[in-house]
């Protein structure tokens, strides 16, 4: 069985989502947040298996940028500088799939870690976010 392919993808910076529709039929709208802390770049997903971090303060984060990678993915600029996973169709349609197990799972990891969505509490200040870069 061969993995669903885009047939729409739409950033909306306004919402800070990323809307993905696939040959399939699926829809998803996926929050920038989750697609940050869900990340499958090393610096998220570790290098191995267990290795995973748990990254919080993510609450306003945006996407800046994305770029197609290949004819197989895309890369994903935010607003925080993180900008080295790259979404395969088949990850961001898993990512799709799960997004409220994930989500729940992920808010009970901030839970049992104290820790917070938000960016102030990591700083004890807000932390502003980076805007596009001038061309």
């Amino acid at each position: 069985m061969t993995t669903p392919k885009p047939t729409d993808i739409t950033l909306h910076k306004k919402s800070r989502t990323l809307e993905v529709a696939f040959d399939s039929g699926e829809h998803f709208v996926l929050p920038a947040e989750y697609l940050r802390v869900y990340s499958p770049s090393a610096e998220v997903q570790g290098h191995g298996p267990g290795q995973q971090v748990l990254v919080a303060g993510k609450r306003e984060v945006g996407i800046m940028e994305l770029e197609p990678v290949g004819n197989y993915a895309v890369s994903l600029r935010f607003t925080d500088g993180h900008a080295t996973g790259i979404y395969s169709w088949e990850i961001l349609r898993d990512l799709g799939v799960n997004q409220e197990k994930n989500w729940q799972s992920y808010l009970d990891a901030l839970e049992k870690n104290g820790l917070s969505r938000d960016p102030a509490s990591l700083y004890g200040h807000p932390v502003p976010m980076r805007g596009p870069r001038p061309k």
